[in-house]
């Protein structure tokens, strides 16, 4: 058992760490091509200087990205090889897409994006950056589908003891795959407008550039706001989805031990008792449970323990409940994210109706912290859905105990483990020293001596940020 509580903790954390950077950089990405968009309307250079300051995030945060991508892949043959033989015929396929399509779409108009400035055609060059949007957007889906299949086995046969595809169709219409790839790239595109905020918050609160922050944060709030109600509304997808495909997350994800009354209330909060297997202090709001599940005002749910009766009837004897604490608050404390997302972003929009976004010091502040507000909500999301399938890696075909390497060690693990965590802790002060170093520098033109006048970054200078 120490190797698979090694394997699973070396695996939540590369996942967790590769989740900071591919939310940005979908987000970051649609937001660009907004902006240059937008110059290429209106013809302001103001937006053009937009487009190339924010890209050098982007592209910062793309490159360091793709190194943690790949050491998260390495681990799949390295500590999984089990369960890579299992699933590999249906698992490969859409990972293979996603590395041999959207990525080399992304990967390929990055560059042209970048040296094509002054050098492509206004509407050519505007091409390459929504393609590269639509690249990381498309990589975001070929990388949820293979997830999908691990939460809801669709599209293959069982043969020689593996999991063979016979349908690709019903591998990419899998119904999880399309509450969750919507409910991932709204949670995208907010990271991108927080964080683009919160920088320019910062900026704001020190007095510098203050017309060029000004138009970054009113494009970025309006992202924001739509963004939170896109979260919201595909979350509730999510959730009536749910009661139907995987009962048991749902039930962790409410604390519900009994069957719920009819009609079903959402609890607020409750302490979750695991060793009485009931919870307690509970705080309710009438008939919303019921809502979320069904759309309507009226629908019980099945708790735990009946649920638990039901698997063992189906699998055999076992344990098939979920860490129900971690599946509960994680639940609450992503909801909760989404919820303030929604608020921010529409007291910031308020505030800048009324004409006093610059000037509400205490409003900018909020908003410098909240830029981490997305990744909260992403890790304890993605904490929520992979907790809540447990003892399943693939719900009903794997339990996860079964899944491991059965010649790796727990010494090699472990070793792998501190290993990886180093490399994820030098790549983080890389980056995050990249970032103040922009931020500080600001989005000024360079000297053409310095850098030339068609160098992509000259407004801000990704040349001067690595100096």
């Amino acid at each position: 058992m120490e190797e698979v509580i090694l394997a699973r903790i070396q695996f939540a954390s590369t996942t967790l760490f590769h989740f900071i950077f591919v939310p940005l950089s979908i987000g970051l990405a649609f937001i660009i091509a907004i902006m240059q968009t937008m110059y290429l309307i209106k013809k302001d250079e103001m937006y053009k200087k937009m487009t190339k300051f924010w890209g050098i995030f982007f592209l910062i945060n793309f490159a360091v990205g793709v190194v943690t991508g790949i050491i998260q892949e390495f681990q799949f043959g390295m500590n999984w090889s089990s369960y890579s033989r299992f699933v590999g015929d249906v698992f490969g396929a859409p990972l293979a897409i996603e590395a041999l399509l959207a990525f080399f779409v992304e990967s390929t108009f990055i560059g042209l994006w970048i040296f094509g400035w002054d050098k492509l055609p206004k509407k050519l060059h505007l091409a390459c950056i929504w393609l590269v949007s639509i690249g990381t957007i498309l990589s975001a889906f070929w990388i949820l589908a293979a997830n999908s299949f691990m939460q809801n086995p669709l599209g293959f046969t069982i043969e020689n003891g593996r999991a063979e595809m016979n349908d690709f169709v019903a591998v990419i219409t899998n119904p999880k795959l399309w509450v969750a790839f919507p409910h991932t790239i709204f949670a995208s595109f907010a990271t991108g407008a927080f964080f683009i905020i919160g920088v320019s918050a910062w900026k704001l609160l020190k007095k510098k550039d203050i017309e060029f922050f000004k138009h970054s944060i009113k494009i970025t709030l309006v992202i924001g706001l739509l963004s939170g109600l896109g979260i919201a509304f595909s979350g509730h997808a999510q959730a009536t989805y749910l009661i139907g495909a995987q009962p048991m997350k749902m039930a962790a994800a409410e604390g519900l031990w009994e069957d719920s009354a009819d009609p079903a209330p959402w609890t607020v909060f409750g302490n979750i008792d695991t060793e009485n297997k009931k919870t307690t202090m509970r705080i309710e709001i009438p008939y919303l449970l019921s809502y979320l599940s069904y759309g309507k005002f009226s629908g019980g749910i099945e708790g735990l323990n009946t649920l638990q009766e039901k698997m063992e009837e189906k699998y055999g004897a076992g344990d098939y409940l979920p860490p129900v604490k971690t599946t509960f608050w994680s639940f609450r404390i992503m909801t909760a994210t989404g919820g303030v997302l929604i608020l921010l972003s529409f007291l910031g929009l308020f505030l800048n109706w009324r004409g006093k976004l610059e000037k509400s010091t205490t409003y900018l502040k909020w908003m410098v912290a909240a830029i981490f507000i997305p990744y909260i909500g992403n890790s304890f999301g993605w904490i929520m859905s992979e907790i809540g399938r447990q003892p399943w890696v693939v719900n009903g075909l794997m339990k996860t105990v079964d899944g491991v390497s059965p010649n790796v060690s727990a010494g090699q693990i472990l070793f792998s483990l501190i290993s990886f965590s180093l490399i994820y802790t030098l790549l983080a002060i890389a980056m995050v020293y990249l970032f103040i170093k922009v931020i500080k520098q600001g989005p000024h033109e360079k000297p053409k001596e310095d850098i030339s006048a068609s160098d992509p970054f000259n407004a801000g200078g990704l040349k001067n940020a690595v100096k």
